[in-house]
Parts: C-alpha cells; structure tokens; sequence
C-alpha cells in the first residue's frame, strides 16, 4: 500500500520519521555542498575597485536620467555622486597621487552642459513641470559650487575632450575593477570577464528513499534514467568541486578564439609599423581626441601673397571663437610662416604673420590676472625679437596701427603693415611682472625667471632703435618710460666712481642714459601720468646714487607732493617709494632732518608695507573683500625691486632719535612741548612705563635704550646700542658703504650727546671749559666752540664765550626746578580760570568769543535792554570784559617792568 494511503498507524509513524531524519540529512549534505561552491568563486578586490565601481554606476545612473531629462532623480544622484567621490578620496590621493580621475571630470562637465543647455532654453524652462524648475535651479547652483573645486581640471578637459563612448567608460571601470583577478592565458577571458558572475545550476532532484512495495515504485519510472545519468557523472569526476565548477560552453569558447586572434593581428600590425620606420622615433601620443590638421592649401594651388593672406585672414578669423583650439591656431600660423619663406613671398608677409602669432599667444591665456605657461613665454621672447630685428634691417617697412587693412601693401616698396610693435612689447613686460610675482621669491625658480629680464630689456631696446627711426613723440615717450621703470632701481657703482675721478668723465654710466630719457619725456610728452612717473624715476635713481642737492631740487621743482593724491594707484605706490628712497639718501648724506622729513608719512601710518606694495597686512572682521585683495595683490611689486623695511625702520627711529632727545632736554619743563616723532615719543613712553626692562633684544628696543643714555649724555653706550651691536650691525650693512654710514652715525651721536648734556646740566655750572668737553666727546676743540657758538645764537643756551679761557660762561637766566614747576602750575590755574569762566557764561546764555567782541557785547546789551529782565546780563558781560582787559594790561606792564630791570643789570655787568 502506498503511504499517501496509511491510515498512519505506529509502524507507519515510525518509518515516516526514519524518512524525515533522512531527508533532513540530504538537505543539510546540500546546504554544505553549496557553502562550498561559493568559497570557491568569491573574488577579494581592493578598495579602489569598490569605490571606482560604485561612482561609474553612479554616473550611469545619471546619464540615463539626462536622457530623459528627469531632474527630480538627476540632483539626488549628483547627491549620491559628491557623496561617493568624497569616500573615495582616499583612495585617489593615494593610488592617483591626488588626481582626480578622468570619467569623474567628464561627468560634470557633461552635467554643466546639459544644465546650461536646459537653462538657456527659455521656452522649454516655461513648460517643464513645478518638481522639475524647481530641481533645476537648485541642481544648478549645487553644481555651480561643487565645480569651482575642479575649475583647472575641467579647463584642461576642455581644452582636449574625450571623445570616448559610455561603452568605453564601462570598459576602463571595468577594466580597473578586474585589475587584480588576473590575466589567465589560457582561457582566453578578459579581465573584465574575470569578474564573478552568478551560477546558475539547476537543483537535482532528490529522489525519495523506497520504503515501500512495488506500488510506490510505479509513480518513479524516469527515477531510474537519471540515476544512470547521475552515476555516469559522479564516474566522469573525481570529487564533488569539479563537478560543481563552471564549463565554458561551445560559444563562449568560439568567442575567446576570436578574441585571440584579434589580439595577434593587433601585435602583428604594431610590430609592422616599428620595422616600417626606419629612423626607430617614438610617436607621441596626444591625451585626449585627436583633431586632424586640416590642410593648408591644395596640391595644385599657385602660393602667392593673396592665397597667403586669405589664408591668414581665415585662421585669425576663428580667433576669440567658441571651441576654438587656440594650440592648434598657433601651429598653423607657423606652418604658414614656414610657407611663406619657403616661396619668398617677401619680408612684409612674414612680419604680418609674425605680428599675428604673438596676439595668438597672447590669446592663449583667457584669465588676464594668471600668468602665460612657460612654454609659450619662451617661444613669445624668440618670436618678438625675430620680427623686430626683421623691421630693424628692412627700413623700407612701416609697421603701425594707424594703418588701415585697406590701406596695407605686401608687394611694392614702401610695406605698409597694420600692427602695434609698442603694444606688444608693453604686454610682454606686463606678462613678465605677472611671471615674476607667481614665483616663490626665496627660490630658485625666481632666479631663473629673473634672468629672462635680459632678454626683455634687449625687446625693449630693439622697439626703442624702431621708433627712434619712425615714430611719433608719443610712441617714443611710452618706449622711453618703458626702459626707465627697468633701470631706475638699479645701483651702478660707476656712477661713484666717476664722481671720485676713478673712471674717465666721458664714461657713460646709468645716470647719463637716466637723464637723457627723462629730459626727453619732459620736453616732448603730452600727457601727465608718463611725465609724473618718469620725474619720480629720476628721483627715486639720483637718491640711490646719492646725489642728494639734484634730487631734492627735482621734488622741490615739480611741485610732486601737491597733486599726488589725484593719481593713479601704481603712481602712488612709486612715490611713496621715492619718497622712502629719499630719505635713505638724506640719511646717508647726513641730512638727518630731511631723513626725518621725508620718511615720517610713510612710518606714522604704520602701514609703510601696504604703501609700498611689498605685501598686504591682516584686516580684522573682514575689511578687505575677495575683489579688493585681488586688486591689490596685482598692484604688488617684485621682490627684487622691495626696500627694506627693516633698514626703513631703523633709519625713521634713529633720525627721530637724534632730533627728539635734545629737544625733549631743552623743553624739559615746558607744558606745551611738542612731538617731533610720535612713534619714537610711543615706543620711550612704553619703556618708561615697563617696571622691569631687560637687556635690549630687537632694533626698537636697541633704539630706546640708546635714547636714555644719550638722554644722559653718555654717548658711549648710545653708540654701543645703535652701531656695535650685532643686531644693528645687519641693518646698516644693507647700505652701500656701510663703514662710512657707521663714522657718521658716531659722529652725530657725539654732537647731539653734547647738546642735550649741556641743556640738561647748564644750571649746575658757572662756567665749562671747551677743552674737556671736547675730551669728554672725542671731539675737536673747534667743532665743540662751533656747536655752542650756533646754541648761544639760536637762544637754546643763555651762555656767553670766554675766548682767552676757553670756557662757556651760564647767566643762569634759566629757571630752577622749583621754578619751572611754579611757572606751569600758574599756567594749569589760568587755563582753569578760563575753563570755569566759560562753563559759567555757557550756563547764562552767552555764546560770544573772549578777544575783540565788544561791540557784539554792546549789540547784545542794547537787544536785551529792550526785553523784560535782561539788563542784568549785558551790564553783567561789559563787566566781564572790563575785568579782563585790566587784567591783561596790568600783566603786560609786569612784563614790561621785568624786562627793563633785566636790561640794567645786564648794563651794570658789562
């Protein structure tokens, strides 16, 4: 009986569970066999390969949504996308040494076209949907801001795109995901076919245990077929995991076949074409899609001048276009050069052509604010003095801009050519500064750069030779200027030599060649920015020279310092440097008041860095905007053209020094001193206030404590703190002859030492003998008599002379401690008399003056006669004034009186 039948008796329900225990046993033998099949095909790849996975299916994702133009799913894939990049940033910085891959850049720049496309599409933006405009602006914003990260890749990208398909991406994703599997030789597979893929096999039927008769087994004929089967199998194999692996069918065997031999053909075709060269060259491989070179004329076609500049007039057309491969336009006009000599077509052309390259490469740069490339900087320098010497040995070409194109003649003499060689040379020196300024000055790159100046001054100097020939005076003066701002700040040692008679007279030196330029522009220009700039040029060269009376004249002359705040930013920035060259001049000349003079505008600011254009200082809460700071990097200077600020600084404070200290000891009691040097009088009465002062350590603090020991008179230790010391011993070496600077420093610090000891001691003495003044000051006898002599003059030092003796006699005229300090208490009681005087005729109602106001005060008497109560008030001011002008009269006659008795006594002394 079968058991779908039983009744289920115990011995059916016992057998039944022999046959549950069984089952359950095949299954779980199953289960086994197949955790086994899926250790045996799992694959280990890297990080890269799941980070580059996860971002193609990304990108795919979005492509398809493009198709569509499904917005909603397009921005919360970008999502995805950012998110995804930002995991695998890791990964890139350290497997792509931080290069952003390829299909990523390609990816938003195809985005930022679709949404610029959708964008400028106003009638189909008007018929999209609520959800989709809405999507889209946030989608562009979102991508406008994410992209500003990738600005240089994506520029580079567009400069050569890709031109690869999606199905090529999917290969190089693909391709980077089975990088670690293997190549297997002998199967013939792809990596990318390395990849593991699902098994499919189908689930053998399991067939149940006969227990029962004969009956059962009639339900089960086609059991005994696949048993054979099975048994033949399980003979074909040696263990279960063969039996369990993939085979390869029939046609995916033919397909690796054909694979194979595809590859062989490619080897063969490469090893062909490496016998078929016979110079063995390597080819370079351009990145990217490759345009073709369209050809330049036809094989029949008869080159002459009109092909040559239709041609020209056809490749300059595309210029500034959209998709315009600028590198490619370059490489054409020199091929068209190259033809054009090659059928002598004659000079005019070929100036035409070159004049035409360099705007080309001018053009190859769009941001005017970044420098050009290097490349195109060296091949710019070649081209330029190749079509400036050409103009310079063919007299009989006149290249200008006043020339119109109708009007331009290639074939008879004389060559008329419309260009501007001075606009030229103006841009090159521009991109010059620009190259220099985005180096790193303490490098080496900054010193290679520099030495292209050469090459940049002879371009300058080959425009120059051209316009002297034929140009107008306004070409020349721009030339001219152009040559002046490269040699202004440069030292020429022959010029002191010259002056010591060391070198001949008829010598030319930079002074000469300085003086001729600048005179010239003075007589013959027309506009005031290119005279203002050459006068201050000639300043600022003459000062570095020392040639301090010339200098000072031509600041003086040119009534500079009245108009400048009218000027443009870098005209400002050049005076103030002449300005701060000046007064190192002045200085080194031993004009220590004009030192002072000319450099207290630019350090009372203290901002001298910023006026200068040598760096931007910190703003605080965001003073300066992104634009402004922009602005003013552009305007910054080389740093081989900076002044030190450091030396600035210490020439301000020690020439601030030497006039304040015997200021200060004359005025010692005066309540209305003033302040000669409000950063010196900051800085000493910062140390005053200090309760414990260490040695000095920095140039200030060196300055300060040489100003209380001069304060003292003892110049030894001032000259120790300003000229031996180490520190200070660096600054005065950045001048020229630095032993001449220090001699001098020593000698002022000796006579200003000696001034302020005998205003702050000459009440204590009757007499002094000039003798041991000069001993005391290592200073000849006739230098001391002359220093008193000009004190008792100028009324600083109530003295007198004994020459027979040789002393200074005191007339004790000036007043004790005790004195001084009753005269400046009586001064603080009057200024508050005055004070309350006027609180209490603010409180009444008069807003009159003190001074000559009487007949205002009579006015307001009669007015406030007239009223009710207010007799009072005038009588009360009349009195007022009447007090007043007693008060006054009788201290004029105390004056008087004083006066007078001081003459008779000293009539009665002599």
């Amino acid at each position: 009986m079968s058991r779908f039948f039983a009744n289920g008796s115990d011995s059916e329900s016992e057998s039944s569970e022999d046959e549950i225990q069984a089952t359950n046993f095949n299954k779980a033998s199953a289960f086994q066999f197949s955790d086994d099949e899926e250790e045996v095909k799992r694959v280990v790849r890297s990080t890269k390969e799941k980070r580059y996975e996860n971002l193609t299916s990304i990108i795919k994702t979005i492509r398809n949504h493009k198709k569509i133009k499904d917005i909603p799913n397009t921005l919360s894939s970008f999502e995805d996308l950012t998110r995804a990049y930002q995991k695998a940033l890791p990964v890139i910085s350290k497997e792509e040494n931080g290069i952003t891959p390829r299909f990523y850049i390609r990816c938003l720049a195809e985005l930022e076209d679709f949404i610029n496309e959708v964008w400028e599409d106003r009638e189909g933006r008007k018929n999209l949907s609520k959800n989709n405009s809405k999507s889209l602006g946030t989608l562009r914003q979102k991508v406008r801001k994410y992209i500003k990260d990738f600005e240089d890749d994506l520029s580079r990208f567009r400069e050569a795109p890709d031109q690869e398909s999606e199905a090529e991406d999917e290969v190089v994703a693909q391709e980077s995901d089975g990088g670690d599997a293997g190549d297997d030789s002998d199967a013939g597979v792809k990596p990318t076919e390395a990849a593991p893929k699902a098994v499919k096999s189908a689930p053998a039927k399991a067939a149940p245990a006969d227990d029962d008769d004969s009956d059962d087994s009639i339900d089960w004929d086609s059991d005994s077929e696949s048993e054979t089967e099975s048994s033949d199998d399980e003979n074909q194999y040696q263990n279960m995991r063969e039996r369990f692996l993939k085979r390869t069918t029939e046609k995916e065997e033919k397909d690796d076949d054909k694979r194979k031999d595809k590859r062989k053909e490619q080897k063969v075709k490469i090893r062909k074409r490496a016998e078929d060269d016979e110079d063995g060259e390597w080819e370079t491989v351009v990145k990217g899609h490759v345009v073709e070179k369209p050809k330049m004329f036809e094989k029949d076609a008869e080159i002459d001048v009109p092909l040559v500049l239709a041609k020209l007039l056809e490749i300059m057309s595309a210029r500034g276009k959209k998709r315009t491969d600028r590198r490619l336009q370059i490489d054409l006009l020199f091929e068209l050069r190259d033809i054009s000599d090659q059928h002598n077509l004659g000079t005019a052309v070929s100036v035409k052509i070159h004049f035409n390259i360099i705007s080309a490469i001018y053009d190859y740069n769009q941001k005017i604010s970044e420098p050009m490339k290097l490349e195109h900087w060296a091949l710019l320098l070649e081209v330029m003095q190749s079509m400036l010497k050409l103009l310079l040995a063919n007299p009989d070409i006149i290249m200008s801009e006043s020339v119109a194109e109708e009007h331009e003649e290639y074939v008879t003499a004389p060559f008329y050519v419309r260009g501007c060689p001075l606009a030229a040379v103006e841009r090159l020196d521009d991109e010059f500064v620009k190259l220099l300024k985005e180096c790193d000055p303490h490098s080496n790159d900054y010193v290679s750069r520099l030495k292209d100046e050469v090459n940049v001054v002879k371009t300058i100097e080959l425009v120059l030779q051209y316009f002297e020939r034929s140009g107008t005076n306004n070409e020349r003066c721009r030339i001219y200027l152009r040559k002046i701002e490269h040699l202004y700040y440069k030292f020429d040692p022959e010029v002191l030599k010259k002056k010591r008679n060391e070198v001949p007279a008829t010598t030319s030196t930079s002074v000469d060649v300085m003086d001729k330029l600048c005179k010239f522009i003075y007589a013959k220009d027309d506009t005031d920015r290119i005279r203002t700039r050459a006068i201050l040029a000639h300043i600022y060269h003459h000062a570095m020279h020392d040639n301090w009376f010339q200098a000072r004249d031509l600041v003086l002359m040119s009534h500079l310092q009245d108009n400048i705040d009218a000027a443009d930013p870098a005209t400002r920035i050049l005076y103030n440097r002449m300005m701060a060259n000046l007064g190192l001049c002045a200085f080194r000349q031993e004009n220590v008041k004009d030192a002072h003079h000319c450099l207290v505008d630019l350090m009372v600011t203290g901002k001298p860095k910023e006026l200068l254009a040598q760096g931007l200082l910190p703003q605080r809460q965001h003073e300066r905007s992104a634009e402004q700071e922009k602005i003013e990097k552009q305007r910054q200077m080389p740093f081989h053209m900076h002044i030190n600020l450091e030396l600035l600084e210490c020439v301000y404070l020690v020439s601030a020094m030497l006039l304040e200290i015997p200021y200060i000891a004359a005025h010692e009691f005066d309540a209305r001193r003033r302040m000669i040097s409000k950063t010196f009088y900051q800085q000493l009465r910062s140390s005053e206030r200090q309760s414990l002062v260490g040695p000095p350590e920095s140039m200030r603090e060196h300055v300060v404590a040489a100003a209380k020991a001069m304060r003292c008179g003892n110049w030894q230790a001032c000259a120790n703190f300003i000229v031996n010391k180490k520190m200070n011993t660096k600054v005065w070496d950045l001048f020229y002859e630095s032993d001449r600077v220090r001699e001098m420093l020593t000698k002022f610090i000796k006579e200003e030492s000696l001034r302020t000891y005998l205003f702050t001691y000459s009440n204590v003495y009757t007499s002094i003998s000039i003798p041991s003044l000069a001993q005391m000051y290592e200073l000849p006898v006739p230098k001391v008599h002359s220093i008193i002599s000009k004190m008792i003059i100028n009324e600083e030092l109530m003295a007198s002379l004994d020459d027979p003796s040789e002393t200074v006699v005191m007339h004790r005229s000036e007043p004790s401690r005790l004195q001084a300090l009753a005269m400046q208490f009586v001064d603080k009681v009057t200024n508050l008399v005055d004070v309350n005087e006027k609180v209490f005729d603010m409180k009444q109602g008069n807003f009159f003056q003190r001074g000559n106001m009487g007949n205002r005060g009579d006015r307001g008497y009669n007015r406030n006669q007239n009223n009710q109560g207010g007799n009072w008030l005038g009588q009360r001011r009349d009195r007022n004034n009447r007090n007043r002008n007693q008060r006054g009269h009788h201290k004029n006659n105390q004056d008087r009186q004083q006066q007078q008795q001081q003459q008779v006594q000293t009539i009665d002394e002599e």
